[in-house]
């Protein structure tokens, strides 16, 4: 396969770089219980998945009335980055497609930069990324909105019909359409199952669904054609 130049992949980070998604629900779903809202796991996946903490605060109030002042998500961030340090590991197949993917690449995540890197960092990633790592924390509005993928591919200096977004969530597939670009929903994170996951993308109309991640350059050479 030949070096282009002409796309940019552009990576979400939770629950495709990293197996992180089972960790994140566990603590989030934690601090609503220790707040007085039990949420089932498949729920929690529903309403949260893909988004990043201020917008999850935000549905968290008007959905239960409840307000995660900022002690609380200061508490949350450090249990989750502790379990982060002993439990997280990358998802499979993904150093093995980096080391010999051609492709101009980066990574655009509604977590906050801190988390991004401290993901890529304990998997062993982060060489194959760095610098060109993006925050929902750099725009205005996060996922679904178009802005972050569009923040990226011009910083990256792509079009948007230059793109090709790697997501699991349904709002990161509806903010890749959004910003005109190409997605592939990626159903292999261990939190597939639980979640309904390919039910909930399929509607979605990604060009592509798949769960093994030696199958992407295939994908990527057949968009291309």
């Amino acid at each position: 396969m030949a070096a282009p130049a002409s796309h940019l992949i552009i990576f979400d980070c939770d629950g495709v770089l990293v197996d992180s998604e089972p960790i994140s629900f566990s603590v989030l779903r934690d601090t609503l219980a220790n707040a007085g809202v039990n949420v089932s796991e498949s729920r929690a996946y529903q309403q949260f998945l893909g988004k990043s903490m201020a917008t999850i605060t935000r549905l968290i109030a008007d959905e239960f009335s409840i307000s995660l002042g900022q002690e609380h998500i200061e508490a949350m961030r450090r249990e989750l980055f502790a379990r982060f340090q002993a439990e997280l590991q990358p998802i499979r197949g993904i150093r093995e497609l980096l080391e010999n993917s051609p492709y101009t690449r980066c990574v655009a995540s509604s977590s906050q930069p801190e988390r991004i890197r401290l993901s890529l960092k304990k998997t062993g990633l982060i060489d194959f990324f760095e610098p060109n790592i993006f925050s929902a924390t750099m725009v205005s509005k996060g996922k679904p909105a178009p802005d972050l993928f569009l923040h990226a591919a011009q910083s990256m200096g792509f079009a948007p019909s230059q793109c090709i977004v790697i997501e699991d969530s349904p709002a990161g597939i509806k903010a890749a359409h959004a910003a005109g670009m190409h997605v592939f929903a990626f159903t292999g994170g261990s939190h597939a199952e639980i979640s309904n996951l390919r039910e909930m993308v399929v509607s979605l109309e990604p060009a592509a669904i798949f769960d093994d991640m030696t199958a992407l350059p295939g994908l990527i050479d057949t968009l291309r054609a």
